[in-house]
């Protein structure tokens, strides 16, 4: 089969088009014809080997698995002997551990949903890694009718979703984004827009019930300055140093937590077959849309992610296999 695959760390330019075996099908996978495959920001860490911490798990002078990729969507080509869920020709679309980026992978059953009857295989791809983070994230925060939410890094791939979910659940959003991306932001449901670049959020004192950050720019006490007295910050990804990344943010917020009245949570997102299910029932009823900003052939993946790195995205990449 044709993958992307990578023998070392480093940019863009260690991706390359090979031709590999398919991956060998446990009894409780399903193998997939891989239809499209969505760039996450866990795909470019991988690829540089960043932080370095990350290596201890996935290789620490080159990559274990050579080929990257988790947003898969396409169809069941062969079924393990004790799947039970899924049949050859199924269309479907699930989070793989990795091996996205190839014409083939196999997956879990239990991290297999069935593909929303309204979205072709580019935009179902979008939805996995981004979809089930928001949403896990907001479930950390309980966020509900009359809750008045911020989603830092509205305009990215989870924060699309994030602004989308919060206002099915009936909450009152404001997303933060750069100025030339508010009217994306706002057309996918934010009832208030803060342009990053001419205005900071953290200035509003005790305005939000729920706060989720993605970008990770401004201290923990400016944004709790934010947060309302019993309030929830719920923390994903975003920057930090070369070893550890975002990690010792985190544990400073898990240290404080104890010690303050409003709820600081760390959010390690984990895949999950029956919130991809849940998606796909919010999706097929209207409540949420992926969003898409450009698709790329497989070959042009490393083409995607310098696109991707380069901040000018609005919503998801996608690469079509």
């Amino acid at each position: 089969m044709r993958a992307i695959v990578q023998r070392r760390y480093g940019g863009p330019e260690v991706l390359e088009l090979a031709e590999v075996e398919a991956p060998a099908v446990a009894d409780h996978e399903v193998l997939i014809r891989v239809q499209a495959v969505a760039v996450s920001a866990g795909d470019a860490l991988l690829m540089r080997g960043e932080p370095g911490a990350v290596r201890l798990a996935f290789g620490l002078r080159h990559p274990r698995r050579p080929i990257i990729g988790r947003d898969v969507a396409g169809i069941v080509e062969a079924a393990g002997s004790a799947v039970t869920r899924w049949r050859l020709g199924d269309p479907v679309y699930a989070e793989s551990e990795q091996g996205g980026y190839a014409e083939f992978v196999a997956v879990g059953e239990e991290f297999v949903a069935r593909r929303p009857a309204n979205l072709d295989a580019i935009h179902a791809a979008a939805v996995p890694v981004s979809g089930t983070t928001a949403l896990q994230g907001w479930r950390l925060a309980d966020v509900g009718p009359g809750r008045h939410v911020l989603v830092n890094g509205a305009s990215g791939g989870v924060g699309g979703f994030a602004v989308q979910l919060a206002k099915a659940m009936g909450a009152e959003v404001t997303g933060v984004c750069r100025g030339a991306k508010a009217g994306r932001v706002r057309a996918i449901g934010a009832d208030h827009v803060v342009d990053h670049t001419r205005d900071d959020f953290t200035e509003a004192m005790g305005r939000y019930d729920a706060i989720f950050d993605m970008v990770a720019d401004h201290p923990l006490g400016r944004i709790r300055h934010s947060l309302d007295a019993h309030g929830t910050l719920v923390l994903s990804s975003g920057s930090g140093g070369k070893v550890f990344g975002p990690f010792g943010r985190i544990i400073r917020a898990s240290l404080m937590n104890p010690f303050v009245s409003q709820h600081l949570r760390p959010l390690a997102a984990k895949r999950n077959g029956d919130d991809l299910a849940e998606l796909t029932r919010r999706i097929e009823a209207g409540e949420v849309t992926p969003v898409v900003d450009r698709t790329f052939d497989l070959a042009d993946a490393a083409e995607a992610i310098r696109q991707f790195e380069s901040g000018a995205v609005r919503g998801k990449l996608v690469l079509r296999v």
